[in-house]
């Protein structure tokens, strides 16, 4: 019994996590438990203030969520510009949760937050966070000490403004060079992902057991969501199918055994449905043999397993349709494909709102409350590991002297300048001379002229006026419609004849030229790399860092951590589930340049 008289034993800290669970699910309804199997999709208001409901994401209020669904799992969407203001919505969000019968807390989850990205459909803004590069530069940095670094710094910032779950680290393998979602991955390699993944976990969970100063880690995608057919992305009904021509099902699976050694608190299966090997054919959340079969019972995790985000309703995203990602079971009605979820071993459903709908399935003998408490247990665990169910609330004050404090900024901004990868240098053009640049005209594209203004060095507009072109480019891709959808990069990885001209007058202009490659995806550019003076690939970066690994302030250290094919007829001809598989590629995995000193 508790110690304390007027509390109740689940919130007596001095008892044993068990014995304070096994209180509180006695205690709980069959709503209450359904709603804990829920996470859906929350914004903030204005000024730490509750948000009403938003039409554009099929969104319901905050209050909404907390009493009339009675969910406490919540996935924040948004840039957070405003520390004091994010800290102050979170424990208003925390004390509405303790009006409700049984005060459990809310636990907030957020996708990546402090990498220097502008494709916002599977990230977003670092905003005032401290800014790295994306997952790709850290791997091209080949430090596992270097990756728990980050991630240590990353749990303090989202701990400091209440966000405790990681939706990440991903770790999907780059065998399919046209996939959408390759740059927040650690690239092609299975061992090096391995290494890094086990990093990452310890920098945010702090070990393999969560505790009060814990960020709880979901590794994704569960088999490995890499070997898309055409390199399509299964968020749309075109990109359902994952494949694997190679046989390498195996390989994929590899990191996630790094992960779960390393203590991984949560795993996310991904929305795809294998095909053509011995597994049905129908979503990895879907598939009892996926989850229970493999993930459970072959690779032993005991922990959560959550969904992918919208597997049961359509919804719209920012103004787009979207139906369910039911992929196979589209036939089936909402509930049918809860149970189904229920069923295959997942414990939660990210993305939905609709924990009714799983009460009517309890109460229908559907599906049994034992299963359901299997789920619930851990959970509330999770919450309990965590401290919410303690101290809930963060401190304003500390917030703001954390987030994108000056020592976690610059090691991120140092961080981006090693990561830039060197695949050539003629005539070791770069750095560029010191003694030259005062008296030299530059040409930019992608880089604003007050960048190089501020170093005294002057630009012009016409390229046939310059000495020297700096270009930032990005992996091309082929442009998709509706609001959502563009935002995702597929397709095609080489320039467009139209644009290879135009960049052709820019080399027959210029006598030197340096360019660099955002690399969200592997690019196909043998036309630069025949003619340029210098190409880099980077992975998420400012253009103040490009400018002094230009000037030599700071060296490239980066290795390529994928190959970089040489032509798409490489790219259709390779195997999407197999590793280094284009023909004759430009430069191999662990390619990259020093300057010479």
């Amino acid at each position: 019994m508790s110690t304390t008289s007027n509390i109740l034993p689940y919130q007596d800290a001095n008892l044993s996590i068990d014995d304070r669970l096994n209180d509180l699910m006695q205690r709980m309804t069959v709503d209450e438990k359904a709603a804990l199997l829920f996470q859906d999709m929350i914004i903030m208001g204005q000024d730490g203030a509750l948000a009403p409901a938003v039409e554009q994401f099929d969104m319901l209020s905050n209050m909404d969520l907390i009493h009339q669904k009675q969910m406490t799992h919540f996935n924040l969407l948004g840039p957070i510009k405003d520390a004091r203001a994010t800290a102050r919505w979170y424990n208003n969000l925390q004390r509405e949760a303790r009006k409700t019968r049984l005060r459990i807390p809310v636990t907030i989850s957020t996708d990546p937050r402090n990498h220097f990205t502008d494709n916002v459909g599977t990230g977003f803004e670092a905003g005032i966070f401290s800014q790295w590069p994306e997952s790709l530069g850290l791997a091209a940095l080949r430090s596992a000490d270097l990756v728990e670094k980050f991630a240590n710094i990353a749990r303090q910032e989202y701990l400091a403004v209440g966000l405790r779950l990681a939706l990440h680290p991903q770790v999907d393998l780059a065998t399919e060079p046209r996939w959408a979602r390759i740059n927040a991955a650690f690239g092609e390699d299975a061992d090096l992902t391995s290494e890094l993944v086990a990093a990452y976990i310890r920098g945010f969970q702090g070990g393999a057991v969560l505790g009060p100063q814990s960020v709880s880690t979901m590794t994704k995608h569960f088999p490995g969501g890499g070997p898309q057919k055409d390199g399509e992305d299964p968020h749309f009904a075109y990109g359902r199918e994952q494949v694997y021509p190679g046989n390498q099902f195996e390989y994929h699976l590899k990191p996630f055994k790094a992960a779960i050694a390393a203590g991984a608190a949560q795993m996310m299966p991904y929305y795809g449905m294998p095909v053509g090997t011995s597994y049905e054919e129908v979503g990895f959340a879907f598939n009892k043999a996926v989850i229970t079969g493999l993930l459970r019972e072959e690779l032993g995790f005991q922990g959560i397993v959550c969904t992918d985000w919208g597997l049961i309703t359509d919804k719209k995203i920012l103004g787009q349709a979207m139906p369910a990602r039911s992929w196979g079971l589209e036939h089936l009605s909402r509930s049918a494909r809860i149970q189904r979820i229920i069923e295959a071993g997942c414990d939660q459903l990210g993305g939905e709102s609709c924990p009714e709908l799983l009460s009517e399935l309890i109460m229908n003998g559907q599906v049994t409350e034992q299963r359901v408490d299997q789920s619930v247990r851990r959970l509330l665990r999770e919450k309990f590991l965590l401290g919410l169910f303690d101290d809930p609330f963060v401190d304003e004050d500390a917030a703001v002297q954390t987030l994108g404090n000056e020592e976690f900024c610059k090691l991120g901004a140092e961080v981006q300048r090693r990561s830039y990868t060197l695949l050539t240098n003629v005539k070791n053009c770069l750095p560029l001379h010191q003694s030259h640049l005062q008296t030299s005209k530059f040409y930019l594209e992608g880089i604003a002229a007050e960048t190089l203004q501020a170093h005294g060095l002057q630009v012009v507009e016409d390229p046939a006026d310059a000495d020297i072109a700096l270009l930032r480019l990005k992996t091309p891709y082929e442009p998709r419609p509706g609001g959502f959808e563009s935002l995702f990069h597929a397709g095609s990885l080489e320039f467009n004849d139209e644009e290879k001209a135009r960049q052709a007058k820019i080399f027959d202009t210029v006598q030197t030229v340096v360019v660099d490659i955002y690399a969200d995806r592997p690019p196909i550019v043998p036309e630069i790399i025949r003619r340029a003076s210098a190409v880099f690939l980077s992975y998420g970066s400012s253009s103040e860092a490009f400018l002094d690994v230009v000037l030599g302030k700071c060296e490239p250290e980066g290795k390529l951590p994928f190959d970089l094919p040489s032509s798409m007829e490489a790219v259709l001809q390779s195997r999407s589930d197999t590793p280094y598989d284009t023909r004759d590629p430009l430069f191999r995995f662990g390619h990259g340049l020093r300057y010479s000193t």
